[in-house]
């Protein structure tokens, strides 16, 4: 799948704990939420054709290169969504519609100072992870393919593998399905330029109002290993999803799985 037209976006804390893990709370304390749960907000991890950094197509599914500066880079595991975007006459986003989901990796180096999530999220054209496959969403609400499929990763360092997230039900998204929909749909159209987040609007003007958007919609909490080590040259990047009906949460290649496996540089 040719990726490189779709904008892609993602979506801050929409697991519980992710981001007191990942020490980023204190950056959303001036973000008001309607609701305990809601995510934070949306940001930017590429902008098509854009000339500024988020220009460069970050996405690799076979190796995820470290910045060469110091940097303290996290596997964010995730769940992408590929959404048709509907816009209306005003050319404000009117609905999206789920067309499939994958594994992704939205690798994040903890960078002090940084003013937007935006600059943790984007250093290189190896600096995300997608898978290749992807699945079919017959409809984004309960009762669809999507109920029964769970999220999970790991890394393997000098051979061993340890658990990076926690291996978590979609339905444990705080935002799922139609709820989600119509919540992006809504920052898409309002969220301004504020804190760590940016107007969503502005950029998918400036890019020219692209049809389609890959959403990764979230990071899991992270398991002991994850919360505490942060990725190393050499290390094997497992990220997973899987249909808990025929397979289980572990790196074996089975039917209804998707594994994303990269190789850090």
């Amino acid at each position: 799948m040719n990726c490189e037209k779709r904008i892609g976006l993602g979506v801050a804390g929409n697991f519980a704990h992710h981001l007191e893990q990942a020490g980023e709370l204190k950056d959303f304390e001036k973000v008001v939420t309607k609701e305990e749960n809601a995510p934070k907000g949306i940001f930017p991890f590429y902008l098509p054709s854009s000339k500024t950094f988020l220009g460069l197509y970050p996405i690799c599914s076979e190796k995820l290169e470290l910045p060469t500066y110091e940097a303290n880079a996290q596997v964010e595991p995730e769940v992408a969504i590929l959404f048709d975007i509907v816009y209306n006459d005003e050319k404000k986003v009117q609905t999206l519609i789920a067309k499939e989901f994958t594994a992704f990796n939205d690798c994040t180096i903890r960078k002090d100072g940084a003013k937007k999530i935006s600059e943790k999220k984007s250093w290189s054209s190896n600096s995300k992870g997608m898978a290749k496959e992807w699945i079919a969403i017959d409809k984004f609400e309960e009762g669809g393919v999507m109920d029964n499929f769970h999220l999970c990763s790991f890394v393997k360092r000098n051979g061993i593998l340890h658990p990076y997230g926690v291996d978590a039900p979609l339905l444990g998204y705080s935002y799922f399905y139609t709820k989600l929909q119509d919540w992006l749909v809504e920052k898409m159209n309002e969220q301004k330029d504020f804190g760590p987040l940016e107007d969503i609007a502005m950029h998918l003007k400036d890019t020219n109002y692209p049809k389609q958007a890959i959403v990764s919609i979230g990071a899991t909490a992270y398991a002991e290993f994850g919360e505490n080590n942060y990725l190393q040259s050499g290390d094997e990047i497992y990220v997973i999803v899987y249909d808990a009906r025929k397979g289980a949460a572990d790196i074996e290649v089975a039917e209804g799985k998707i594994i994303l496996h990269q190789v850090v540089l």
